[in-house]
C-alpha cells in the first residue's frame, strides 16, 4: 500500500484521480522475493491505456531544495531503487515502462513546469516528472558510495525528464520503444 503519510505520493494518487488514469499502489512494506535474491517493489503500476502499464516510483523532492543554498532540479536515486526497477520491468514484459517520477513540491518562485502544469493538492502545488528508469541508469553517475546513490548531472536530467501528462495520454507500447526526452544526449 502506498505510504500514507507522504504527501508525494497522496498528490501523485490525486494526480491519477484528476486524470482519470487507472492505478494500482503497491504494497511497499515487503520485498519481493526472486530467486537471485530480492527486488525492492515499485510504489504504483498506472495503466494510461489498455495495453501499457508504466511502473512507477515515486521520488519525492521540494523545489528548490536546501535552506541556505538553493539547489534545483535535485534528482538522486539510490541504486538498489534503479536495479529493482528494470527487473520488473524485465518481468512484466515489452508492454511495461519502469519510470522514475519526480514529483517536486514546488517551495519557492520557480518551477519545473509551466504555470498551467501544476497539480494543486492539498494547499501545495507539485510538478510531476518522468524519467525513463532505462535512460537514467544509462546517464546517472554515483553520488554516494556509502549510501548506494546516484544522480544525473543537471543538464541531462533536463533533457531527459518529461512532463508525466505528455505520456498519460499518449502511452503505447510503441512509445515505449524509443528513450523518451534524450535525443542526442551522450554520457
Amino acid at each position: 500500500m502506498a505510504k500514507r503519510n507522504n504527501h508525494y505520493e497522496l498528490a501523485f494518487e490525486g494526480y491519477l484521480r484528476e486524470q482519470r488514469v487507472a492505478y494500482v499502489a503497491v504494497d511497499e512494506q515487503r520485498r519481493s522475493l526472486i530467486a537471485q535474491g530480492s527486488l525492492k517493489n515499485l510504489d504504483y503500476i498506472v495503466s494510461p491505456s489498455d495495453n501499457v502499464s508504466l511502473l512507477v516510483d515515486i521520488k519525492g523532492r521540494q523545489f528548490p531544495s536546501g535552506q541556505k543554498h538553493k539547489q534545483y532540479w535535485r534528482n538522486w536515486s539510490t541504486w538498489d531503487d534503479l536495479v529493482s526497477m528494470a527487473r520488473w520491468q524485465e518481468k512484466l514484459g515489452t508492454a511495461s515502462l519502469a519510470l522514475l517520477v519526480f514529483a517536486y513540491e514546488i517551495v519557492g518562485s520557480r518551477s519545473p513546469l509551466d504555470p498551467e502544469k501544476l497539480f494543486h493538492f492539498r494547499q501545495r502545488s507539485y510538478a510531476f516528472l518522468g524519467v525513463r528508469v532505462a535512460d537514467y541508469i544509462h546517464f546517472s553517475r554515483q553520488l554516494s558510495a556509502k549510501w548506494q546513490t546516484v544522480s544525473m548531472s543537471t543538464p541531462l536530467f533536463r533533457q531527459a525528464a518529461f512532463p508525466l501528462d505528455t505520456i498519460l495520454g499518449s502511452a503505447t507500447s510503441e512509445t515505449l520503444v524509443e528513450p523518451v526526452g534524450v535525443a542526442g544526449a551522450s554520457g
